[in-house]
């Protein structure tokens, strides 16, 4: 813990696409009336930048180039994390970590799952009915989430799965507030409950940290097995990928903010 972590959802907030850009922008305004060249040069930097910022394309080459995330679970590796007989306690869990609650939806009145955490979660559900393994959510409060006295993230999620998949969560861990807590009350948790393999569940950008984070947490009491989900992927052709849009803008801010996260140590 640094003190910081208060203050890290405005702090990511002010150095993600579009801000520096923006900056630079408005920098280059300011010395184009001395310095012409230079500052048109910046504006046009600054335009690109922001332009790039928001196509699909960029999310793509930096996924694939950067993020680096790992392979998706083949029909054979699921099919090798069946356990060979019913065994009379588990020790393989399907991890899923969250990515966001609603505190309340208008249309319900209750809290639910941001629809990247709903992701994860069918694709768990989805592995669990594969393989007979049991289900396990890691979640509690964002730092960048109002605690409102609500459910945890972690216990909105096992509602969903019982109510809407009919698949329940055995363990639910409530208290986590990013990536570093989700590795390390999870492991706790799973450890003292008698598991010794985990099949971590979330999105391919996320995998490479999540798994850092676990490895470290875990040492070398815990197998970690890695079922990414959620890979960017290109909806439109040729050309369109290269024009902005809401989905490059969240995909290239989603790279980012994992990038800013493993440069310091998150």
């Amino acid at each position: 813990m640094t003190g910081l972590e208060p203050y890290k959802p405005l702090l990511t907030a002010l150095v993600l696409p579009p801000v520096p850009w923006l900056l630079l922008m408005l920098i280059g305004g300011r010395l184009a009336a001395w310095r012409q060249r230079l500052g048109m040069a910046l504006l046009l930097l600054g335009a690109a930048l922001t332009w790039l910022s928001a196509c699909q394309g960029t999310g793509h080459w930096l996924q694939a180039t950067l993020l680096l995330p790992p392979l998706p679970l083949s029909e054979a590796d699921i099919a090798g994390l069946k356990p060979p007989k019913p065994e009379p306690a588990p020790t393989t869990a399907i991890l899923v970590l969250g990515a966001g609650r609603i505190p309340r939806t208008p249309e319900s009145g209750a809290a639910d799952l941001q629809p990247a955490s709903l992701e994860r979660l069918r694709y768990a559900v989805r592995l669990s009915r594969q393989t007979g393994l049991p289900l396990a959510f890691s979640g509690g409060v964002g730092w960048a989430q109002r605690d409102d006295g609500g459910l945890s993230e972690a216990e909105i999620a096992q509602r969903i799965a019982e109510r809407d998949f009919l698949r329940p969560i055995k363990w639910v861990e409530t208290a986590s507030r990013d990536t570093r807590e989700n590795a390390i009350l999870s492991v706790k948790q799973l450890h003292a409950a008698g598991i010794r393999h985990i099949v971590l569940v979330t999105h391919a950008w996320h995998m490479p940290r999540a798994l850092r984070a676990f490895r470290q947490a875990s040492g070398d009491t815990l197998q970690i097995t890695a079922a990414p989900m959620g890979y960017f992927m290109a909806a439109d052709r040729g050309v369109l990928e290269w024009l902005p849009s809401n989905a490059g803008f969240e995909q290239v801010r989603t790279v980012s903010r994992e990038l800013l996260a493993r440069a310091v140590g998150y």
